[in-house]
């Protein structure tokens, strides 16, 4: 069963939670949740519940209509609790017929009338929370639905503006079920009632579990990221804090993630949600070859468009509706667009440019749909400053005790197809100046031997060894039959010496992990400069390692400033540093970054993490638990 989505923290939805850490792949965790958003659209974009095309959404304002609940306003919804918790009505009872009908129900974790019917996943939760109630209704009180439970119909139908989708929640089939009940209908029926219940009760479960840990446990992807602590007692939480709560949406906006950088992502997504259904998605006139500043190119009043409505190209720029030469402020545009998306700032339209261009604002959409799903995977309650990975974004980030960005650099990550870096949260315990470079048994099957067969003096030429398995010198000079064949079949092992030469460079930072992964210096500092750098065998390696390491013994005795690293990593042997606190260490994976200013960067799928998430996805509940 389940359960892994369908439980959260008892009382998590009682409290704020803490602050913890700010979201992983964000470029600035701030203090607050307060939003800056004016790079993300140049108008004032409320929020809204509709997507179009993209997402089905029931209009409120039906319900508002024919059945006099005003939605739009928490005032009148407390009203309605509070006058509903005065008269104390009791949950709904039911006949023998009637309650043996929501067993049946129960028992068989299907309900037909539903979108998704296959409930099997929550089906103990449901018979718990019911149980509670005696197999009465909850969410109906005299025939007729409760104000909070129209609160929790008009949350369900506004969920695509939280990256999730209101169909999901049978967003179209609201209407017709409460037209069942009073006061539309005069004579409802008891089984009317009971659908309608247990519909609400089921979807308002997988609302709820989908919008804190979101709909996939991130294990079944491999990702060593753990939901598991993050869980409410589902039927407890939703009898103690929703159910008779005098404000749910005030009560369910707590189950969201705490993340500023979450609440960014939100809101770039109602933005360009709108933007959607602004643009006709048509695609850029194609060009013969690229297209330089000064070039004739017909596309220059759509590339105006487009950018301006994405906010790149200023509201007030100059770019007459007839214009076909590139030029001037769209010149700057673009290479703000390219900037956006990680690539080279040339302002040159290029294939690649003119390819992303021509992404779909749809596409970019779901993009930030899969992201909003990753965010909620992300744990809770670290109290440390962590460093965090976004391995499409190829860069670090490393955050002070106020979770303020105290660091950042360009990173090297493993490469995609083979080598891929992994995604899951650890902590660094130490760190290694001046570190010998193991090499792994695949590296050294693939890599080392070949070059040893053709060259016995190869080893000893680029400065490497050969141990044994208590890392004593077997032999510094050159490989024998007998050792080649020892390394063959893994009795022997290749290392290599420290110095500048290393591959590991001159210090190396370790966060004992069943992967093997590490963040390291590198001698190869070309790959800093590239816009894409997926170049390792999955280790980090770390564009200025010196900073790191003054930064994670910023905590240590003994005054570690950058002239204490820069002697222990051109001293004379390897030296380990054990950290005075562990420090949490995120390595996640996503395609959207929205930094505090506004500016919102998308990155490439460059491992198919998105295609995989999206395709789980779309086969519907139940997901993997």
């Amino acid at each position: 069963m389940r359960q892994g989505t369908a439980r959260l923290y008892k009382n998590h939805a009682r409290k704020n939670v803490s602050r913890g850490i700010y979201m992983a792949v964000s470029s600035g965790l701030g203090r607050t949740a307060v939003i800056s958003c004016k790079r993300i659209g140049r108008d004032s974009v409320k929020s809204r519940s509709v997507s179009a095309g993209l997402v089905f959404t029931l209009p409120l304002v039906a319900l508002t209509l024919l059945y006099g609940c005003n939605t739009g306003s928490t005032a009148n919804a407390r009203s309605q609790s509070q006058s509903s918790t005065q008269q104390a009505a009791p949950p709904q009872q039911l006949t023998p017929e009637g309650q043996a009908s929501l067993r049946a129900i129960i028992d068989a974790g299907k309900l037909a009338d539903l979108r998704w019917p296959d409930f099997s996943d929550y089906g103990k939760l449901v018979k718990e929370f019911y149980d509670s109630y005696g197999n009465s209704l909850p969410w109906v009180r005299g025939m007729e639905p409760t104000p909070q439970a129209r609160q929790v119909i008009a949350i369900l139908l506004q969920a695509d503006q939280k990256g999730l989708s209101a169909d999901d929640y049978d967003g179209p089939r609201w209407n017709a079920r409460l037209a069942k009940l009073k006061p539309a209908a005069s004579q409802p029926s008891e089984a009317d009632a009971v659908q309608f219940d247990a519909a609400l009760t089921i979807c308002v479960m997988r609302y709820i579990s989908d919008l804190h840990i979101g709909k996939i446990n991130p294990k079944h992807f491999d990702f060593d990221l753990d939901v598991q602590a993050k869980k409410y007692n589902l039927p407890q939480f939703l009898k103690a804090d929703v159910v008779d709560a005098p404000d749910v949406a005030a009560t369910l906006a707590q189950v969201e993630p705490p993340y500023p950088g979450y609440q960014r992502t939100i809101q770039a997504l109602d933005a360009y949600l709108q933007y959607a259904k602004k643009y006709d998605g048509q695609p850029l006139p194609a060009a013969a070859k690229t297209i330089a500043p000064g070039d004739t190119y017909p596309g220059v009043p759509q590339l105006a468009q487009l950018l301006r409505l994405v906010g790149d190209l200023p509201a007030d720029a100059n770019v007459p509706a007839d214009a076909t030469v590139y030029q001037g402020p769209l010149v700057d545009a673009v290479k703000q667009f390219q900037d956006r998306l990680g690539r080279t700032a040339d302002g040159k339209i290029t294939p690649q440019t003119l390819a992303d261009l021509n992404v779909p604002l749809s596409t970019r959409v779901r993009q930030m749909q899969l992201t909003l799903e990753r965010w909620r995977w992300l744990p809770i309650g670290l109290h440390a400053a962590p460093i965090v990975v976004n391995i499409p974004e190829f860069r670090l980030r490393a955050y002070d005790e106020n979770f303020k960005v105290a660091l950042t650099m360009n990173v090297v990550v493993g490469k995609a197809y083979n080598h891929n870096t992994p995604v899951f949260e650890d902590s660094m315990q130490y760190l290694i100046f001046r570190p010998y470079w193991s090499v792994p048994y695949s590296i050294t099957k693939a890599e080392f031997i070949p070059k040893i067969v053709r060259d016995p003096d190869y080893l000893e030429k680029k400065g490497f060894a050969v141990v044994d398995s208590r890392q004593q010198v077997v032999t510094s000079g050159p490989v024998s039959a007998d050792v080649l064949q020892q390394l063959r079949t893994g009795k022997l092992f290749v290392r290599q010496n420290p110095g500048p030469k290393n591959s590991l460079g001159l210090v190396k930072f370790i966060f004992p992990n069943s992967y093997n992964i590490y963040m390291h210096d590198t001698p190869e500092q070309v790959f800093f400069s590239k816009t894409r750098r997926d170049f390792s065998h999955g280790c980090i390696r770390l564009e200025k390692p010196a900073d790191l390491a003054v930064w994670v013994l910023r905590g240590n005795t003994g005054n570690w400033d950058m002239a204490k690293v820069r002697a222990a990593m051109g001293g004379d042997a390897p030296q380990q540093v054990n950290l005075a606190r562990p420090i949490p260490v995120l390595i996640l994976y996503a395609t959207v970054i929205v930094t505090e200013d506004g500016v919102v960067h998308f990155y490439d799928d460059i491992y198919g993490h998105d295609a995989a998430l999206e395709k789980a996805l779309d086969k519907g509940y139940p997901y993997p638990g």
